[in-house]
């Protein structure tokens, strides 16, 4: 009995013919040729259909966290600047009346201030007079109010109305924001009791962008009935800068005015040193052409409430085509998100929080930082320092701001910039090495984030370091 031999069927029926011709063995090897090609091309492209799944771009989260007024808005707005200009040229016109209403602001916050100082004065005069006795409350000369004060005050009085259509123009009517109390930080504890700051306010889930929004969709031209409806219109903004523009040359008056400066002053009122301040640019934005620049949109303030989402897909840089969600936290609970900028107003050593005026507000940014190193469920996230406004901290510390005066612990150290941030950097890494569940490294940035050009190198650094840990966590490095 012979052997038996094992054929493989599939060898057998692709095997070539026994009696196949030179032209026919070409043919085939041909044809085989071709398809071999197309089931490579198949396979690859099946290869890069899984290697794009398993690299699929998560979005990158970063949650800002901070006090208000610390720069989270302005460091938003930077990402768009630098990493989203398409859409940011696309809003930045929208952001015309937002930095009309922050002129208007600082000029009807002298008028309301000089109003009550003239108001009062007045009071005094007339009880003195009943009384026929000096006064000695105050061992300060009383200011000298003339008749060009009265009259700045009412040819300024159409700008209480400009305020109201704008703030109605910008969103409902304001808001009053929660905050932490002396002994809890927000966003993470509960319980807290609660006083009203009666600023102007957005609450919404993506901030600026829903009063933006709004604004393009009230943007419509009114007819000028002078002229008839078909052949000339009106913009609503347009009538706006003409009020303000009409009103230029007494806004410059009522600021550059030496006794409202004393006023101002005495009151310990610095309005250059607050967010949205532009009184030193009433030239070139009081005119009715204006148009925002990029520094303008930066530095223009629209206070925002809760939670906002804004979403940016990267046109440039090392994630170019990356979508990143950052979120504005203001006293909630925090979202879950891989990288934490925490923000600090290095220059409010010496100021008393606007929603308590009992507490100091750098004591009240530890007790936030100290909240968010403690808190267990962001024990997996990198946080990242940003000691912003040193602009004006500096500039404090040269008018002769001593910061022992309102921080015993800094003792007689230097009363300059560069030993004040090492002693913040310092207290604020002791902070997080000492209440963080986990071993965690310190990133710290010196910031003042309105200006954009020192702000795109740190968010470029930033980026960098977020892309590294991002594609860590994908499992792509």
């Amino acid at each position: 009995m012979s052997p038996s031999i094992d054929i493989d069927p599939l060898a057998l029926a692709i095997a070539p013919p026994l009696n196949e011709t030179p032209q026919e063995r070409e043919a085939r090897e041909h044809a085989e040729a071709e398809a071999t090609r197309i089931s490579n091309e198949i396979d690859e492209q099946i290869r890069k259909e899984r290697d794009r799944e398993r690299k699929k771009r998560r979005p990158v989260k970063l949650l800002l966290l901070g006090q208000s007024e610390s720069g989270k808005t302005a460091t938003l707005k930077n990402f768009q600047l630098i990493y989203a200009r398409r859409e940011w040229l696309e809003e930045r016109n929208a952001w015309r009346p937002v930095v009309f209403f922050n002129l208007v602001r600082n000029v009807n916050n002298i008028l309301d201030l000089l109003n009550r100082e003239m108001t009062s004065q007045h009071a005094r005069r007339d009880t003195i007079s009943s009384s026929d006795e000096s006064s000695e409350d105050s061992q300060l000369p009383p200011l000298r109010f003339r008749e060009k004060h009265r009259l700045l005050k009412l040819r300024l009085g159409p700008l209480k109305r400009v305020q109201t259509d704008l703030e109605r123009r910008l969103g409902s009517t304001a808001v009053e924001p929660h905050t932490t109390s002396v002994t809890t930080a927000a966003p993470f504890e509960e319980g807290l009791n609660r006083p009203a700051l009666q600023e102007f306010s957005i609450n919404s889930s993506n901030g600026w962008k829903s009063a933006l929004e709004k604004i393009k969709g009230m943007r419509h031209p009114r007819p000028d009935e002078t002229e008839g409806s078909l052949r000339k219109v009106k913009d609503v903004d347009d009538e706006i800068a003409e009020v303000i523009a009409g009103c230029k040359d007494d806004i410059k008056a009522i600021w550059e005015d030496s006794t409202v400066r004393e006023l101002l002053n005495r009151s310990k009122v610095r309005l250059e040193d607050t967010a949205g301040f532009f009184l030193n640019d009433v030239d070139r934005i009081a005119a009715t052409n204006y148009q925002p620049s990029d520094d303008d949109v930066v530095r223009a303030r629209l206070r925002t409430l809760g939670v906002q989402e804004y979403k940016f897909i990267f046109e440039n840089g090392r994630t170019a085509g990356q979508e990143w969600r950052l979120y504005d936290v203001g006293g909630t609970r925090s979202t879950r998100a891989a990288w934490y900028p925490y923000f600090d107003d290095v220059s409010c050593f010496d100021e008393k929080l606007a929603e308590d005026r009992r507490v100091n507000r750098l004591e009240d940014s530890y007790l936030l930082w100290r909240s968010i190193c403690s808190c267990k469920l962001l024990a997996r996230t990198q946080i990242i320092l940003f000691l912003n406004k040193c602009d004006l901290l500096q500039a404090k510390l040269q008018r002769g701001v001593r910061i022992r005066d309102s921080v015993p612990s800094f003792g007689d150290r230097r009363n300059d910039l560069s030993t004040a941030t090492r002693y913040f950097q310092q207290h604020f890494r002791e902070i997080l090495k000492q209440y963080s569940p986990v071993q965690r490294s310190f990133f710290v940035h010196l910031t003042s984030v309105i200006d954009t050009r020192s702000t795109a190198a740190t968010l470029g650094t930033v980026e960098e370091s977020i892309l590294r840990d991002h594609l860590r966590r994908a499992d792509l490095m």
